[in-house]
C-alpha cells in the first residue's frame, strides 16, 4: 500500500539581491543543499517595478550544473557562449546545461505588469560535470497542460502523468517538474518516486499537503516532503497553485562558490583560474572573454 508524503520542513522565501541589482526571493540555496539534493537553489523573481529587475544578470560563467528558468509573466533576453540567443516569454522554459563551462547573460525586458518567474539549479554528477554544454528553449505552447480531474490543471515541464510526458527529456539527473493549480476546495493526489527528494513551493493561494490536511501552506512558502510514494494536495476556499518538483539524489561531495559547483575545492580553483585566463570555454564557439562584463573577480549567482 502506497503512503502519502508528509512535510518535514517549511520555510519562507527570503528577500535578497543578485546579478547587477535584481531584487528576488531566495527559496532555498547554499545552506540547504544536503536536504534538497540534487537541487541546489530555487529563486523567485517578480515585481511590478522595472527598477527592481532591469539591471539583470550580465555576462557570467557557470560550470557543473543545469539552470532551469521558468517564466510565469514577462520576458527575459538570453545570450550565451555557445551561440544561443533569444527571448523567453510568459510560460516559456529555458533549460541550460552548463557542463564544462558556459558564459551567458539573462537580461529582463521591461514588462507592463508584474514580471514573475523562477530559476532552479540542478546539480550534475561528477561523471557529467565536464560534459558538452547545451541549451534548450521550450515555448509555452510546447508544454502539455492536462486536467486529471475536474478543477485540477497540471502543466508538465518534465516528468510524466497519465502517460503524458513533459517536453524536457533526456536530462542527466531524473527530474519531475510540475506547475499545479487546484480550484477552491479541490483535492489531487500525485504519484512520486519513493527514492526522490520532493519539494512544493506555493505560487498563489493556500492549501494543505498530507492525507489528514494537517499541514497548511501558503504563498511564498516551501515544503520539503519526505517518506512516501504519493503527494496529497487540497486547496482551501481559494485556488491553490504550486510548483511540485522531484529529483533523484546524487549523494556526492559539493564544492560551490558563486556560479560554479564542482565536487572538490581544487576543481573550483581550476575553474576560476581558467576563467581569468580566458580558457574557461572548452567548446569551439568563437566567444571572446571580452564579451564578459565582469572583472574576473566578481560573479553573479544566476
Amino acid at each position: 500500500m502506497s503512503t502519502s508524503r508528509k512535510i518535514s520542513d517549511v520555510r519562507r522565501a527570503q528577500s535578497t539581491t543578485e546579478g547587477a541589482g535584481v531584487l528576488l526571493k531566495r527559496v532555498f540555496g547554499y545552506h540547504q543543499t544536503p536536504q534538497f539534493d540534487p537541487f541546489l537553489l530555487l529563486d523567485e523573481f517578480g515585481s511590478e517595478n522595472p527598477d527592481d529587475y532591469m539591471a539583470g544578470f550580465p555576462w557570467h560563467p557557470h560550470r557543473g550544473i543545469e539552470t532551469v528558468t521558468y517564466m510565469l509573466e514577462g520576458a527575459v533576453e538570453h545570450g550565451d557562449s555557445i551561440g544561443n540567443s533569444g527571448v523567453i516569454r510568459s510560460g516559456d522554459i529555458q533549460w541550460m546545461t552548463a557542463g564544462s563551462g558556459i558564459i551567458h547573460q539573462e537580461m529582463p525586458k521591461r514588462y507592463d505588469g508584474k514580471m514573475r518567474g523562477f530559476q532552479l539549479w540542478v546539480n550534475l554528477p561528477a561523471s557529467h560535470k565536464m560534459m558538452e554544454p547545451r541549451y534548450r528553449e521550450v515555448t509555452n505552447s510546447q508544454v502539455p497542460e492536462i486536467t486529471p480531474q475536474q478543477g485540477v490543471v497540471v502543466k508538465i515541464i518534465s516528468g510524466e502523468i497519465e502517460g503524458v510526458k513533459g517536453p524536457v527529456q533526456d536530462i542527466i539527473v531524473p527530474v519531475e517538474y510540475y506547475d499545479i493549480t487546484l480550484e477552491s476546495g479541490k483535492e489531487f493526489t500525485l504519484d512520486v518516486q519513493e527514492s526522490y527528494n520532493v519539494f512544493a513551493y506555493v505560487i498563489d493561494g493556500s492549501g494543505s499537503i498530507g492525507i489528514n490536511n494537517e499541514n497548511r501552506i501558503e504563498s511564498e512558502y516551501l515544503a520539503h516532503l519526505i517518506d512516501g510514494e504519493r503527494v496529497f494536495l487540497k486547496a482551501e476556499d481559494i485556488p491553490f497553485r504550486l510548483l511540485l518538483v522531484a529529483g533523484a539524489p546524487i549523494r556526492e561531495p559539493i564544492a560551490w562558490y558563486g556560479p560554479i559547483v564542482m565536487n572538490w575545492h581544487e576543481e573550483l580553483e581550476l575553474a576560476f583560474q581558467e576563467y581569468r585566463a580566458g580558457t574557461f570555454i572548452k567548446t569551439k564557439s568563437g566567444f571572446s572573454k571580452d564579451n564578459n562584463s565582469t572583472d574576473g573577480q566578481h560573479f553573479y549567482h544566476s
